[in-house]
């Protein structure tokens, strides 16, 4: 049975997984907590893929947890991969209860790490503050359960909904205090995605510019007939860049390899890359969330294609007039009845600037 306490103690396991935000892709976000009656005896959480996992970290931190509850986030893992399963580590080390926020979303493994516990002897008990540990690990829900990303779109915009100029000058429609609120969006994700136009017009880093340890996001470019010019600053940088394609052509290929890209050739669908493709390929990479950080074209087809999870729109409160570039590119919508509906489910203030957060309906 539950406790007023686990509550508690599960919010702390919550707090140390965040601690790994920004670096344990592909494996999803977890923390652990061990508690003897009313004292915290271990706690750890997972950093990096390959390194220990949250119990096992936990373990690590206490010389004996015989009888103790181990609070986790996710429930543990029964099978060995890069490390062995941390159900028979806290089998090994004696404790008396295990308190999951949430199975393992992967079909192939759901359930059994609980189940080998309770064949252990061991009290179980799952879904405390199952929703909190939901939102830690979206992407990688996503990836186990639907082979896709969760897709995240953020988009900047004036007060009367321009992304930029007539001209295509943008910088800065934003404060300072948004864009740095942008760069931990980008280093919680997995891929930054964009399209051609988007690099051809401004020649952009996609990287996350924090201090602390971060893994570097994925580039990934959207680029159906290889426009990709050899010389962008990005396949100069560390970490993947990947270009997604329809078209055969070989010799350019070839020479955005030698450039540093990663080159990929995807099926098309209406002379443009087919998105359901390119999302089903990115979960193929271990992506587990991607950001979108593109023009009105490519989120107009997201949009229309219901391909985003959520949109995170910063709102500046300035004016760039009516011949201002808009957020999406959406020619099909003509009467009331095809508008695109979304629910906001967060706002608040960054600098002098609205933050709002909307998923779709």
């Amino acid at each position: 049975m539950t406790t007023p306490r686990d509550a508690f103690y599960m919010a702390r396991a919550i707090s140390l997984a965040k601690k790994g935000r920004y670096t344990t892709d592909p494996n999803p976000r977890v923390g652990c907590v061990l508690v003897r009656g009313d004292v915290v005896i271990g706690e750890g959480w997972h950093v990096k893929a390959g390194q220990g996992h949250a119990e096992v970290e936990a373990l690590k931190n206490t010389s004996d947890a015989k009888g103790a509850t181990a609070y986790v986030t996710l429930e543990p893992c029964s099978h060995q991969g890069r490390t062995p399963p941390c159900c028979d580590a806290l089998i090994k080390a004696g404790v008396s209860r295990v308190v999951a926020a949430m199975q393992d979303p992967n079909p192939l493994v759901s359930g059994k790490g609980l189940e080998r516990l309770k064949a252990a002897g061991i009290e179980v008990v799952s879904g405390i503050l199952q929703e909190d540990a939901q939102a830690l690990n979206r992407g990688f829900i996503k990836r186990m359960t639907n082979n896709r990303p969760y897709v995240r779109s953020k988009l900047a915009m004036s007060l009367d909904g321009r992304t930029a100029m007539v001209s295509g000058e943008s910088k800065w429609i934003t404060s300072d205090k948004s864009r740095a609120d942008v760069q931990r969006l980008r280093a919680e994700s997995s891929a930054i995605l964009t399209g051609i136009s988007t690099v051809l017009a401004d020649d952009p880093a996609l990287n996350a510019r924090i201090d602390g340890d971060v893994l570097q996001p994925v580039r990934v470019v959207l680029d159906t007939n290889l426009n990709m010019p050899v010389t962008a600053q990005m396949a100069k940088l560390p970490g993947r860049s990947l270009i997604l394609t329809c078209a055969e052509d070989q010799q350019k290929q070839q020479a955005l390899q030698q450039a540093g890209f990663e080159v990929y050739q995807l099926p098309g669908k209406d002379g443009r890359l087919d998105l359901y493709a390119v999302m089903e390929f990115l979960a193929g990479q271990q992506i587990n969330e991607v950001l979108v950080e593109a023009g009105s074209v490519l989120n107009g087809a997201l949009l229309d294609e219901g391909l985003v999870d959520e949109y995170v729109i910063y709102i500046a409160p300035c004016i760039l007039g009516d011949q201002g570039r808009g957020l999406f590119t959406l020619p099909g919508l003509q009467q009331m009845a095809d508008k695109k509906q979304l629910k906001l489910r967060d706002v608040r203030q960054v600098g002098p600037d609205l933050k709002l957060i909307f998923i779709p309906l």
